[in-house]
């Protein structure tokens, strides 16, 4: 049977992941009130204030090249260009 490693290195199997889903449907949930952490899916936020869009255009060959920069760097190109803005304005 399978194993899954959790956060803080719990190991959870196939089984478990059963009765856990098994009470929770008969709404039986383990532990005290706070154990379980509930947060915000996705991405964690990039900013402590409003993001705004920034577009320009720049000719093909600039974003190939910049695209193979920011894959040597292992960054996607918004990322690289993030980091390049941050360290251009200090």
């Amino acid at each position: 049977m399978a194993e899954h490693v959790l956060g803080g290195g719990h190991a959870l199997t196939e089984e478990g992941f059963e009765l856990m889903a098994s009470e929770a449907e008969r709404g039986e949930y383990p532990g005290t009130p706070g154990k379980w952490i509930v947060r915000p899916q996705g991405r964690p936020p990039l900013a402590d204030e409003e993001l705004v869009t920034v577009a320009f255009k720049v000719p093909r060959s600039q974003r190939e090249a910049l695209d193979r920069k920011a894959a040597s760097c292992n960054e996607t190109r918004s990322q690289f260009m993030r980091d390049v803005l941050r360290k251009a304005l200090g």
